[in-house]
C-alpha cells in the first residue's frame, strides 16, 4: 500500500503559513486603512516593520493571553498551576536541548527525576510555550486511566506523531474507532487461546538450540536479539498462522568478531522487518519528546518512510494472501472463534478494509513482540546479576515441572516464585516506561502535598505518566525500592505497600488495560521455565559496548550498579543489546 510522499515538515509549514499570513495581512490592511483615513502615505520602512513584526507580536500576544487565561481558569476552579520547570532561555529552549542530550547519555528518566526532586512528583515540563504535564503520582495516574478515563485520550498530537507507524490501530485511536478495534480484538485473547503452548514450545526449542550452539563455541550471545526473534516468531505464528522464521538464520555475534555465513532468506527478511519497526518506534519517541514542532525536523522527508516501506513489503503479502483465501471461503459467524482460527482470520471475518486490518495487525504484533521481549531481556539480566535468585527459581521449576517436561497452564498457575520474579522485573523495568495522553477538558488533580490547593490541568494539554519512575519511588515501595527482590511479592511488604493497586501498572489499567496481559504472563513464564530447564547459570558479558560509561558508578541508586544501559523508544530495551558470556548447559 502506498504512503503519503509529502513530508511532515512541508505539511506543517503549509498549515503554519496561514498563522503567519493572517496577522501579517491583517496588520498591513489596518495600517494602510489608517494611513488612507489620515491622508498619509505608507512608507516602505513602516510596511517592513509591520510585515516583520506582526508574526512575533502575534506569538507574544498568544503566549501572554494563554498564561493569563490559565491563571484565571485555575482561580475559578480554586486550583493552582502545576509547578513549571524554569530555564534561562525563552521558551525553556535550554531545558529542551539539555533534556534531549541527557536522554542519550544519562540513566533512563534521570532528567525528569532531577526536576521532580525540586518540584515534586507532578510538574509542567513547559518547552517552546507548550505545556507537558508529567506525573508519577498514583492518584493522578488512576484519574487518567480509570476514574476520569473519558477526559484523557491519546489525542491529536500523539496520533499525528505515531500515525505513519501505528495508523488507526488500537494503540493510536480514541472514541468509537478505539472501541471498534478493542471489540474486534478482545474475543481472541480468551483463556482457551492463550493457554495453548505448542507454538511457544516449538520456537523456545529453536532458540535454546541456538543458545547451546553458541555456548559450545564458547562465544557470547546477544540475548536481546535471540529473545526478540523468539517472540516475533511466536507472535507471528499465533496471530497470522504464518511464522516469520527469524530463528532460522545464524545469530549475530555481539562483538562482531565473526560474521554470519548464512545466505539471505526469510529469516533475514524478518530481521529487517524487526529492525525497521524498531527504527520507526524511535522516530515516534523523538517526535513526542520534541513536541508539536517535530515536523520542522522532518522538512525534507518523513523519518519513518523508509522503515515503513520495509514493514509494508513484509506484511502486505501476508495480509493479501489471507484476504484472498477468505474471499473464496464460506462465511462463518463473526462471533465464533474456531480452534484453528488465527487473529488475522478473526479480523478478516469482521472487516475487509485492508488498512483497518493492517493497522490492527501491526499494533497487536508489536505489542505481542515488544513487551514480552523487553521483559524477558530484563529478567535474564537481573537473574544474571543475582545468581542466588536464579538458583531458587530453578528449584521451583524442577520441583514443579522437572528438567524435560513441557510446562502446562496449570503448572504456571501454581508457581508463585516465577510470578514474583516477573512482577519484580516489570516493577524495575516496565516494558512501557512512559505513556502519553491528552486532556480533553479543563480539570483539576488532587494535590500531592497535603493542605495545598488542587492542581489545574488545562484542556488540550499533553499529559505524560511514568510507571518506570513511579515503580521506583521509595515512599511507595519502601526503602529498598531500587533493589531486585522478588520476595517483596510474597512477604509482609506486599500488604504493607501494595495497598493501592495503581502503584504497579506494567499492563496499564482501566478500560485500556492490556488485553494480552495473561498471554504475556504465560509466554514469559513458559520461556523462563524452558531456559532454566536447560541452563543452570547465566553470566553477563564484559563487552564494552553493552556496559554503561564508568562515570555512572559515581551516581546514586541503580545507576551506580547497572551493567547495561536501559533505553526506550516506545518500549524499554537494552542499548547495544544484552550480551551474555555463557549459558551453562546442564
Amino acid at each position: 500500500m502506498s504512503r503519503s510522499r509529502v513530508s511532515p515538515g512541508v505539511a506543517y509549514l503549509t498549515r503554519g503559513l496561514l498563522s503567519v499570513i493572517f496577522p501579517t495581512a491583517s496588520s498591513v490592511i489596518i495600517v494602510g486603512r489608517l494611513a488612507c483615513l489620515q491622508g498619509f502615505p505608507v512608507s516602505p520602512w513602516l510596511l517592513s516593520v509591520v510585515v516583520l513584526g506582526a508574526a512575533p507580536l502575534g506569538l507574544a500576544t498568544y503566549i501572554f493571553v494563554d498564561v493569563i487565561s490559565q491563571r484565571r481558569k485555575a482561580t475559578r476552579l480554586d486550583a493552582r498551576l502545576v509547578p513549571r520547570i524554569q530555564g534561562r532561555w525563552p521558551g525553556n529552549l535550554d531545558k529542551l536541548v539539555n533534556t534531549i542530550q541527557r536522554f542519550k547519555v544519562e540513566y533512563l528518566g534521570q532528567p525528569v527525576l532531577d526536576e521532580m526532586k525540586e518540584l515534586g512528583p507532578t510538574l509542567n515540563y513547559r518547552c517552546l510555550w507548550e505545556d507537558y504535564i508529567v506525573t508519577t503520582e498514583p492518584q493522578h495516574v488512576k484519574t487518567i486511566l480509570a476514574t476520569d478515563f473519558h477526559n484523557y485520550v491519546k489525542g491529536a498530537k500523539f496520533r499525528e506523531a505515531a500515525d505513519s507507524v501505528l495508523g488507526t490501530g488500537v494503540f493510536n485511536s480514541d472514541g468509537e474507532t478505539w472501541k471498534f478495534h478493542r471489540t474486534m480484538t478482545r474475543p481472541f485473547f480468551s483463556h482457551d487461546r492463550i493457554s495453548h503452548f505448542e507454538i511457544f514450545d516449538r520456537h523456545a526449542n529453536r532458540a535454546i538450540a541456538l543458545a547451546k550452539d553458541r555456548s559450545r563455541m564458547d562465544m557470547a550471545i546477544d540475548f536481546q536479539d535471540l529473545i526478540s526473534r523468539f517472540t516475533l516468531d511466536s507472535a507471528s505464528e499465533f496471530l497470522f498462522g504464518h511464522c516469520t522464521d527469524s530463528l532460522s538464520v545464524e545469530l549475530p555475534f555481539p562483538d562482531n568478531t565473526l560474521e554470519s555465513t548464512n545466505t539471505k532468506g526469510r529469516g533475514d527478511t524478518a530481521a529487517a522487518f524487526a529492525d525497521a519497526v524498531s527504527q520507526a518506534e524511535h522516530a515516534i519517541s523523538r517526535r513526542v519528546i520534541i513536541g508539536a514542532v517535530w515536523p520542522m525536523t522532518e522538512i525534507f522527508a518523513d523519518s519513518t518512510a523508509q522503515h515503513m516501506k520495509v514493514v509494508d513489503e513484509f506484511l502486505d503479502p501476508i495480509l493479501e494472501a489471507a484476504l484472498t483465501r477468505h474471499s473464496t471461503a464460506a462465511k462463518l459467524d463473526a462471533n465464533e472463534i474456531t480452534e484453528d482460527q488465527t487473529f488475522l482470520d478473526h479480523l478478516i471475518k469482521l472487516t475487509s478494509d485492508f488498512k483497518v486490518i493492517k493497522d490492527e495487525t501491526l499494533n497487536i504484533l508489536l505489542a505481542g513482540r515488544d513487551t514480552t521481549a523487553s521483559t524477558l531481556t530484563s529478567a535474564i539480566y537481573l537473574l544474571a546479576m543475582h545468581p542466588e535468585i536464579l538458583s531458587r527459581l530453578r528449584e521451583e521449576i524442577i520441583s514443579k515441572v522437572g528438567l524435560t517436561r513441557m510446562p502446562t497452564y496449570g503448572d504456571i498457575k501454581e508457581m508463585k516464585y516465577i510470578q514474583a520474579v516477573l512482577n519484580e522485573t516489570m516493577r524495575l523495568f516496565p516494558a512501557l516506561p512512559f505513556d502519553v495522553r491528552e486532556a480533553v477538558h479543563d480539570t483539576t488533580w488532587t494535590s500531592p502535598e497535603p493542605g495545598k490547593k488542587p492542581l489545574f490541568v488545562p484542556g488540550g494539554v499533553v499529559v505524560i505518566y511514568s510507571v518506570f519512575l513511579m515503580h521506583r519511588r521509595t515512599d511507595l515501595w519502601g526503602p529498598d525500592a531500587l533493589e531486585f527482590d522478588p520476595d517483596r511479592w510474597l512477604d509482609e511488604r506486599l500488604q504493607k505497600y501494595l495497598t493501592n493497586p495503581f502503584i504497579f501498572l506494567p499492563f496499564n489499567a482501566g478500560p485500556r488495560i492490556c488485553l494480552g496481559k495473561k498471554f504475556a504472563y504465560n509466554q514469559m513464564s513458559f520461556m523462563l521455565i524452558r531456559l532454566l530447564q536447560n541452563f543452570s547459570a547465566i553470566a553477563l558479558s564484559p563487552e564494552p559496548a553493552m556496559c554503561p560509561p564508568a562515570w555512572w558508578a559515581e551516581k546514586d541508586g541503580r545507576q551506580a550498579i547497572e551493567r547495561f544501559k536501559p533505553r526506550f523508544h516506545v518500549m524499554l530495551y537494552a542499548e547495544a543489546s544484552l550480551s551474555l558470556t555463557y549459558f551453562a548447559v546442564i
